[in-house]
């Protein structure tokens, strides 16, 4: 049987279908109640997108509370030797997050389907209604910091020139036109790239092959610590996830991201300059 070593981060349709019943898959379904009811890949467990944010104001993209993540994971039959398959219906959003929660709890096997589910019906896969039950009860799970930047971690690296942010936010609320929060703009010296353009609409929503380039263009390079955000850590989810695909070696999400920059009275905000 097929198992899951020396396979990238992003995998396509077919190398999962080859390994749809390998016993160490955790096959992880991030899109709707209706989407997962309807047809979901065989063997996948619905995760409800919200239940990997803390959702409550200002800041509802914070990690939600350890107890809640060691329910989340016992449900899944989380142990040591799972490998993550993850996906969703919007290009790497919710899944990208969902990578995020596991470099948060150290658990480094998985991969993110690249396309998700459009990919999968594109390449003429089945689909199944069988829901898995629940595998378990909560696992007792060690969170780290690392993967993770604080306002109190960014505001104390602004202008350090190994420092690139990646404000993955519509232009309209970068430039402060669309307001979601106490101020407008933007984290002094982010670049802005909106999430959806990374993504090829030509190919299922799968990431574009060119992201590399579009990164060192923008000055977001490898050799710089990349911290990434939008208004909730659900957009930064998929360009958190495109620079790891990308080798990335210091990648963090802004988990309080706007809703917590853009209401804290204590963080400086930039603006475009006006003719």
């Amino acid at each position: 049987m097929l198992g899951f070593s020396g396979l990238p981060l992003v995998i396509e349709p077919s190398d999962l279908f080859a390994r749809l019943n390998a016993p160490e898959l955790i096959l992880v379904d991030l899109t709707s109640v209706a989407r997962y009811e309807a047809g979901h890949i065989p063997g996948a467990r619905f995760v409800d997108p919200k239940r990997t944010q803390l959702g409550l104001p200002p800041a509802p993209g914070l990690l939600p509370s350890q107890a809640s993540l060691q329910e989340l994971f016992g449900e899944l039959g989380h142990n040591p030797d799972a490998v993550y398959v993850v996906y969703d219906d919007e290009g790497g959003g919710w899944a990208g997050r969902f990578i995020w929660l596991l470099d948060v709890i150290g658990h480094k096997a998985c991969h993110y389907l690249d396309g998700g589910i459009h990919a999968w019906i594109g390449e003429g896969y089945d689909l199944s209604q069988e829901v898995p039950p629940a595998a378990g009860g909560p696992v007792a799970l060690t969170l780290h910091d690392e993967p993770t930047a604080t306002r109190e971690y960014l505001q104390s690296r602004l202008g350090a020139a190994d420092l690139a942010i990646w404000d993955a936010r519509s232009e309209a609320e970068y430039t402060g036109e669309k307001v979601l929060a106490a101020k407008g703009g933007h984290i002094p010296g982010a670049k802005n790239f909106e999430w959806t353009a990374g993504m090829d609409k030509t190919r299922s929503l799968r990431i574009r092959t060119d992201m590399a380039q579009i990164l060192k263009d923008l000055g977001i390079t490898p050799d710089k610590e990349v911290i990434t955000h939008c208004q909730t850590h659900h957009r930064s989810g998929f360009t958190y996830l495109v620079a790891k695909a990308l080798g990335y070696p210091r990648v963090k999400g802004y988990a309080g991201s706007w809703g917590e920059w853009g209401n804290h009275p204590d963080t400086p905000v930039e603006l475009p300059v006006k003719n």
